[in-house]
């Protein structure tokens, strides 16, 4: 059995033990969905075998930290990197490489390398697909699990400042996802301004 496949089998399944109910949209499914999404770009992008490698253990790990912390999540998911990979005989420099990346999905986005960019566009592929709906209606559910409060309205206008910030950073989802994001983005206008 090749190491990522049983890296994945232990952390996913320790994601999917772990990860509490109220995360209706940092799910194990969700991580599944990036790790596809990180494959399918890094391939239309040309990367190398061994950086798909990286890509699907920095995929598997990127929400990792919300196990323990909603709150830079992405740092204790690099502590977990750091303390786990090691016995994997992973270099310091690849540890290096994976924390990156999981580093690049920190919201706002800020992608170095074309790694971090395929990652980051992975975790958020989805703004620009048919399944943009029931994501967004995913993390409302979670969102008002930390805070009642949020009214539909106020998470339209999150929903609309959100999407007319995001960019697309590879090119495969600047010409593949964009323009659909893009419908996303005015149909919501339209349903801001009849609220």
């Amino acid at each position: 059995m090749e190491i990522y496949s049983q890296i994945f089998e232990i952390f996913f399944s320790k994601l999917k033990e772990e990860t509490p109910s109220y995360y209706t949209y940092h799910t194990p499914e969700h991580t599944q969905y990036v790790i596809e999404k990180a494959i399918m770009i890094g391939k239309e992008e040309n990367i190398q075998k061994k950086e798909i490698e990286l890509l699907k253990i920095a995929a598997l790990f990127h929400d990792m930290g919300f196990l323990r912390s909603r709150e830079n999540h992405e740092e204790t998911a690099c502590e977990m990197v750091s303390q786990e990979l090691p016995s994997w005989d992973f270099s310091t420099y690849e540890i290096s490489q994976i924390c990156g990346m999981i580093r690049a999905t920190k919201i706002p986005q800020r992608p170095i390398s074309l790694l971090d960019k395929i990652i980051a566009d992975a975790d958020l592929e989805y703004l620009g697909t048919d399944l943009y709906e029931v994501q967004a209606n995913n993390l409302y559910k979670e969102l008002i699990y930390f805070n009642p409060t949020l009214t539909k309205k106020e998470w339209l206008e999150i929903q609309v400042n959100f999407l007319s910030t995001h960019r697309f950073h590879t090119e495969f989802c600047i010409n593949n996802r964009d323009p659909k994001k893009q419908e996303h983005l005015k149909r919501l206008k339209c349903n801001f301004i009849e609220f």
